[in-house]
């Protein structure tokens, strides 16, 4: 599978949180659903735009692209070491006027070096990152759909509330209790608790 333009730009949250080696050593959960934020709305980065919106995916060549640009090692591990081929993402719209979730993509190539951090011209360029060891890494993503009725970050947020206080499917959502995480795990019930708000008009 070709690799997609490097010039599509993704929102990464720049948190260099770096891990510690103990982190390393506890249980690991398994996930297979996901939570992955980009940027609707044009912001310049070192000059570069990195706008990138649902439509944005759905447009690209094979309605595929690379989710480059993400430093933050926790996200970073996420997409290197239990992200999978199939593996269903929430897109979500963030840093914008309403953040929410706009629509379902699917990975479609596993992790593999991220190109960005070797080059000097990206706004995510790291002079850290070895090509011969690359520190960053990234996933392929394929557009599935639109949701019906977009999930607003403001009915998220009810819920979980709702839920920390009656112990519902929310109440440990990554969006709040991880909200900086630009790539965030969803458990099962969370991922079937979200897709019956998709039925909700806001």
């Amino acid at each position: 599978m070709s690799v997609m333009s490097p010039k599509k730009k993704l929102k990464t949250t720049k948190i260099h949180d770096v891990a510690s080696k103990k982190d390393s050593k506890k249980p690991v959960t398994s996930y297979s659903h996901w939570l992955m934020k980009s940027e609707p709305e044009s912001r310049l980065e070192n000059g570069v735009d990195i706008k990138f919106s649902l439509d944005n995916l759905k447009n690209s060549p094979n309605e595929t692209a690379c989710w480059d640009g993400v430093r933050n090692y926790q996200a970073r591990n996420f997409m290197k070491d239990q992200m999978k081929v199939k593996h269903k993402v929430f897109f979500y719209h963030s840093n914008c006027k309403i953040p929410g979730i706009a629509g379902i993509c699917e990975v479609v190539k596993e992790s593999y070096p991220d190109h960005t951090a070797f080059d000097k011209k990206d706004p995510h360029y790291d002079k850290s990152s070895d090509p011969a060891n690359p520190k960053w890494f990234m996933v392929d993503v394929k557009y599935i759909r639109t949701l019906n009725n977009f999930i607003p970050l403001s009915l998220l947020k009810e819920y979980h509330f709702k839920h920390k206080a009656n112990g519902g499917p929310l109440k440990n959502l990554a969006l709040f209790c991880q909200a900086r995480l630009s790539v965030q795990p969803i458990r099962q019930e969370e991922w079937d608790f979200i897709m019956t708000l998709e039925k909700k008009e806001t």
